[in-house]
C-alpha cells in the first residue's frame, strides 16, 4: 500500500463463496474438516482418518462442496477456509440414501413432497467465524437453493461433547422451544435414540442456554429451523 492509497482491504473483501471446482479443492475441504472436527473438537478418528489427516466418507464423491475461499491480499493466493456439503434429493435417490438417514428416521421429510436438500459437514476455521463471512456462506447456500428450486433443507448439527448430563440444558431447550411440527418431524433411530426432554421447560434459563449453543445451531434457530425428536451420540 502506498502513502496515497487510502483503501484498506478487509477479510470480508477477500472472501468468496462458490462450489469446489476440482478434486484438489475437495481434498482441501476434507483436510479442513479434519482440522476442525478432529484437531479442534477432538472427535475420535479411526486409523485411516488419522493417517491421512482428512475427513472422508462415501458421500464426498456424489455431493456438491460449497467452499469459502480467502483469495489473499492480491487475489492470487487462494485458501479454502470453510466448507459445506450439499446433497440434493435427486442425487441421494441415485446414491441410495441421505447421510441423516443413518441416524434419524426421515420418512416424514421424504414423504413431504418438498424438493429436499441435505446440509452437512459444515465448518469454518476459527479466524473466519465472523458474521460477515458466515453471511456470505449463507448467501452462497441461498443461490444454490434458488438454482435448484429447493423447498426444504435439513441435516445433522452437533453439540460439542457426548456427556448427556452436561448437554441437558441445550438439548432440553431445543426440544421445548424448537421441536419440528409432527408432520415433518424426524425421529432418532430407536437403536440410537437419546431423549432430549430432560429438564422441564419452566426450569430452563432461555437466554443463558441459547447463548451457550454452537454458532451454527444458533444461526439455524435464528433462521427459523426446528429439530427432530431425540438426539444421537456420534
Amino acid at each position: 500500500m502506498t502513502k496515497t492509497d487510502t483503501s484498506i482491504q478487509t477479510q470480508e473483501d477477500r472472501i468468496i463463496v462458490r462450489l469446489a471446482r476440482s478434486p484438489a479443492e475437495i481434498v482441501a475441504a476434507q483436510r479442513l474438516r479434519y482440522k476442525v472436527f478432529y484437531e479442534e473438537y477432538k472427535a475420535v478418528a479411526d486409523e485411516r482418518t488419522m493417517a491421512t489427516g482428512m475427513d472422508v466418507d462415501d458421500y464426498d464423491a456424489v455431493t456438491d462442496h460449497l467452499v469459502v475461499v480467502d483469495q489473499g491480499e492480491n487475489g492470487d493466493e487462494e485458501q479454502i477456509v470453510g466448507t459445506y456439503r450439499l446433497l440434493r434429493r435427486d442425487v441421494a435417490d441415485k446414491f441410495g440414501r441421505f447421510y441423516t438417514s443413518g441416524e434419524y428416521d426421515i420418512s416424514a421429510l421424504l414423504d413431504s413432497g418438498a424438493v429436499l436438500l441435505e446440509l452437512g459437514r459444515s465448518c469454518v476455521l476459527p479466524p473466519y467465524r465472523t458474521r460477515p463471512v458466515l453471511q456470505k456462506l449463507w448467501q452462497g447456500i441461498a443461490v444454490y437453493v434458488g438454482e435448484h428450486k429447493i423447498g426444504l433443507m435439513f441435516g445433522c448439527a452437533s453439540l460439542h461433547g457426548t456427556d448427556i448430563e452436561e448437554l441437558a440444558p441445550q438439548l432440553s431447550y431445543l426440544h421445548h422451544y424448537h421441536l419440528a411440527q409432527p408432520e415433518l418431524r424426524p425421529r432418532a433411530l430407536e437403536s440410537r435414540f437419546v431423549n432430549a426432554n430432560i429438564i422441564p421447560k419452566d426450569q430452563i434459563d432461555v437466554k443463558k442456554v441459547f447463548a451457550s449453543l454452537p454458532p451454527l445451531i444458533k444461526g439455524y434457530m435464528r433462521l427459523g429451523a426446528s429439530i427432530g425428536d431425540g438426539a444421537v451420540i456420534d
